[in-house]
């Protein structure tokens, strides 16, 4: 409830500080340097699928994004993240490229404005310079906050203000409504992604967005060994440990588990191995696949997982 009412409130500073400002020109302070933008982008393109998403729930012009591969658990067959793909279609999105960004094919597009993720694997901030002479570049980051944060700041960017508080808040009073009504399983909980190898899992920490929801609807968050560090293969990062080998099963310590960017099948893989069988989750079939779309929260991932679970954490009374 706190986290929800600090949202609120800083969705409300945020908005008030902007009110009795001119809406455009509008100066945005990016991961990237200072972007002035003169009016309400019409046209825009992204080249970050992951932040397509939130550009598509505020109601942002999106022309044009950037895509990952298609036909696979995580994407359609445009290779638009499952969880708005057919939002993207109705809208007459059109795909640019797959995964290495193009910057010809952004040209084509003659966007007004082109968003671009600092860090991840569909940054493209190689080509900001050859962009940035196509039209005004905005650089965000997406791995250091909520999709809330990144919503309402998006919001600004674009116009769409207004959009982006009502999202936020119709979000967070359904979040907690859900609050209300779930009866939790056996806590804490360990929250991961289960590698299809079965050899390995990326455990999230409260820093990471799903912790913080998961937190943030009463969950209570397994602490692994103090002795577990995780593998870096992925650099350092503060939203999940990296787990393999010996650690894998000495940090799954939750008396539930909650399996992120999975299915019913990753589910039933986990509880059949070997290695695992012992764990207390897995004995009293504790076991709750979320959904292959929950490895990226957006609006849309975020709120199929709140009806995930509803569906496994109400009962009827």
């Amino acid at each position: 409830m706190k986290n929800i009412l600090l949202l609120g409130l800083a969705l409300f500073a945020f908005t008030a500080a902007h009110a009795a400002s001119p809406q455009w020109p509008r100066t945005i302070d990016t991961a990237h340097g200072v972007v002035t933008l003169s009016q309400a982008p019409t046209r825009i393109v992204s080249t970050s699928v992951t932040v397509t998403g939130t550009l598509l729930a505020i109601g942002a012009p999106v022309i044009a994004s950037g895509a990952t591969s298609p036909n696979g658990k995580l994407a359609d067959q445009q290779g638009f993240f499952r969880q708005w793909g057919d939002i993207a279609a109705q809208r007459g999105v059109k795909r640019l490229y797959i995964g290495e960004p193009n910057a010809e094919a952004i040209a084509g597009e003659a966007p007004d404005l082109i968003v671009m993720s600092a860090t991840g694997g569909d940054s493209a901030l190689r080509l900001y310079d050859q962009l940035s002479a196509i039209a005004p570049v905005l650089v965000v980051n997406y791995d250091d906050k909520s999709w809330q944060q990144l919503a309402t700041d998006l919001g600004y960017a674009t116009g769409r203000d207004a959009e982006a508080a009502k999202l936020t808040a119709d979000f967070a009073a359904r979040e907690q409504a859900l609050k209300q009504q779930m009866t939790l399983p056996p806590q804490p909980v360990s929250a991961l992604v289960f590698r299809h190898d079965g050899k390995a899992a990326n455990l999230w920490t409260a820093e990471s967005s799903q912790g913080e929801m998961l937190q943030q609807l009463g969950f209570t968050l397994a602490q692994p060994p103090s002795n577990v560090h995780g593998s870096t293969s992925q650099g350092v990062r503060k939203d999940i440990i990296q787990l393999s080998g010996e650690n894998l099963a000495g940090s799954l310590n939750g008396q539930t588990l909650l399996l992120f960017a999975n299915d019913d099948g990753d589910a039933e893989r986990l509880m059949a191995n070997t290695f695992l069988t012992h764990l207390p989750a897995v004995q009293n079939k504790r076991v709750y696949a979320l959904g292959n779309d929950t490895f990226r929260l957006d609006y849309y991932s975020a709120s199929n997982l709140l009806t995930r679970l509803e569906k496994l954490f109400i009962h009827s009374r």
